[in-house]
């Protein structure tokens, strides 16, 4: 393969660079030649993002004949280090929630569920400490990650006990005297200020790195290369930084895409463009897309990326259940992942709290919520998105549930069936460093018009800033996932986007036309009662939290006479989730 001047600075360099690579410019490939390029006897070690990049990286090295380059994950490293040195046993997930009470003995407060509440933080606080670089849990302010006003002001009352029990909770994993997270051995990795044995370390996908991992990587005497897409960072929820902007190494771009043609890469600059609204100096990166145009139709399967669960499986249910499709079908990261939260709790947990079932629960923390209010009250003192959007979908399709999942599962193919799928569905954090042959994104992304009315009310608050910069991000990398074709709803697209101009590879997808306006006689399969699409397009809000704002503006509009469904649709919202939070303001009683 012939190199592009850019790889040519890049493997001709000296000393600490940093890469700032668009999607698809080849960093792997560039990578591997800066390796063969070293001297004789170099030490050299591959960083990888995963398991799963770091597997594929092994193969590429090794096919390479580039025996001398070690490929391991932060991880990996970490537990070579930390957990065989010091007789570990590591938990194979985080805590949940209802073991942090029992194992730290909380008790109720004399507020609801308080005890539930708390351990919730408690794992959050240790889980932001042990990625954090800071030395001690005293030196953070884990009020600053918190944005959700009833969640600001439950922990304000109750930090100094919320600290104290992080610190214990560390405390316990280091005597070893239960498992330790995978985030625990890290930051104890961190915290040893290790010296690696190698003369060169190569860093990738830099912009979603925990600052514990970019302070090892940064006091390290090698010569060190980080690479990564600033505008590919997706992880600040997890307390990634963009380590590409944390480091003063000398820069060097990657700005043609291999993956895709000149039309992807002058939508995708355009979508990024969006930041100027939050950033009004910013100017997107160069990006040039080197790949052919699409010729004739793909018989590749269509992927198909939202931005949340919600979004997915809404579109799974009209793709797959309503239409009884009869091909096999790929959820990326195993369907059974979109059913659980990462906590454990399941979607039909949910369904069975909502009708009272409480011997059929499962998970401890639901079964300990009196009703459907319950939960959504619990969530809104921690924030928990995964819970809020399960609540949505009990919402929306209750007691269907169990029959609509069972079918979707029976669809789903084992992953070396993954080509032979009608459909491959993923949300953007699972299809991450992923690419097919045609894209098809859900109507669920932030776009550019929230975006431009959100702006003004917000740019002194950084925290929510950034947040919405990552939510552009998200559609960036959704956009760039497509080797040949991209289907994107016509919302999405960028206001400035000439949707006249003609192109084989970006086909807009027009709203549908409401099934109210659509006349009996001329009702098909994709026009029933319930539109999806139609849904999706007026809920687009519906995983983000009450606040006090918005309670009084629902109220003020309740009160002027609009109903459910004119509420829904004005604050982007479900009617089921609408008339939940009135019945919560004590606004209707059933």
């Amino acid at each position: 393969m012939k190199l592009t001047p850019e790889q040519e600075a890049i493997i001709g360099s000296e000393g600490d660079i940093t890469i700032n690579a668009v999607a698809g410019s080849g960093k792997t490939t560039t990578l591997i030649a800066y390796a063969r390029t070293r001297p004789a006897g170099s030490r050299i070690l591959y960083l990888a993002f995963n398991k799963t990049v770091q597997r594929e990286a092994e193969q590429r090295f090794a096919e390479q004949g580039l025996s001398y380059v070690t490929v391991k994950t932060a991880h990996s490293l970490a537990y070579q280090y930390v957990v065989r040195a010091n007789g570990y046993q590591v938990r194979p997930q985080d805590f949940k929630t209802y073991e942090l009470v029992e194992l730290l003995g909380l008790q109720r407060s004399g507020e609801k569920h308080a005890e539930y509440v708390l351990a919730n933080h408690i794992r959050r606080f240790a889980t932001y400490f042990c990625n954090s670089n800071r030395q001690t849990v005293a030196s953070l302010d884990y009020l600053e990650t918190i944005a959700d006003e009833k969640a600001l002001e439950f922990v304000k009352r109750f930090y100094d006990f919320i600290e104290h029990k992080t610190r214990l909770l560390l405390a316990i994993m280091n005597r070893g005297e239960i498992a330790v997270t995978h985030d625990f051995y890290l930051k104890k990795f961190q915290l040893a200020k290790p010296t690696l044995p190698y003369d060169y370390i190569l860093f990738d996908e830099g912009q979603d790195a925990s600052p514990a991992m970019l302070d090892v990587f940064l006091n390290q005497p090698a010569t060190k290369v980080i690479v990564g897409d600033t505008h590919q960072q997706i992880y600040g929820w997890r307390y990634a930084v963009n380590s590409l902007e944390k480091t003063n190494f000398t820069q060097y771009p990657l700005s043609s895409s291999f993956r895709f043609n000149a039309d992807i890469a002058d939508l995708a600059r355009q979508v990024l463009l969006w930041k100027s609204y939050l950033q009004p100096a910013f100017l997107p990166p160069p990006i040039y897309g080197r790949a052919a145009p699409a010729q004739g139709k793909s018989q590749t399967p269509k992927a198909i990326i939202g931005r949340t669960n919600l979004g997915l499986l809404l579109k799974s249910i009209r793709y797959v259940y309503d239409r009884k499709l009869q091909q096999g079908i790929y959820f990326e990261g195993n369907f059974s992942s979109y059913v659980y939260a990462d906590e454990g709790a399941s979607l039909y947990d949910v369904l069975r709290l909502s009708q009272g079932q409480h011997a059929l629960i499962r998970d401890k923390l639901i079964r300990a919520m009196d009703s459907l209010e319950d939960l959504e009250e619990y969530i809104d003192k921690t924030e928990d998105a995964q819970l809020r959007i399960m609540v949505e979908i009990v919402r929306e399709h209750g007691s269907e549930i169990p029959k609509i999942m069972n079918y979707l599962k029976e669809k789903q193919l084992p992953e070396e069936q993954k080509n032979e799928a009608a459909f491959i569905f993923s949300t953007v954090h699972r299809c991450k460093g992923m690419e097919y042959d045609v894209v098809q994104l859900v109507d669920d992304f932030l776009d550019e018009e929230q975006l431009a009315k959100a702006a003004p009310a917000i740019k002194d608050d950084m925290q929510v800033v950034n947040k919405l910069k990552e939510e552009v991000n998200l559609l960036y990398v959704a956009v760039t996932r497509t080797k040949k074709q991209l289907h994107i709803p016509e919302e999405l697209l960028p206001i400035a986007y000439d949707t006249a101009q003609k192109s084989s590879t970006i086909l807009v997808v027009k709203k549908k036309q409401s099934a109210s306006n659509t006349s009996s006689k001329g009702k098909n399969n994709d026009t029933k009662a319930y539109n999806l699409d139609e849904k999706r397009q007026t809920h687009k809000a519906a995983y983000r939290p009450w606040t006090d704002t918005l309670d009084e503006e629902l109220r003020q509009a309740y009160d002027q006479g609009l109903d459910i469904k004119t509420l829904a649709q004005s604050m982007g919202r479900t009617a089921g989730a609408i008339q939940s939070r009135l019945r919560k303001l004590g606004l209707i009683s059933n």
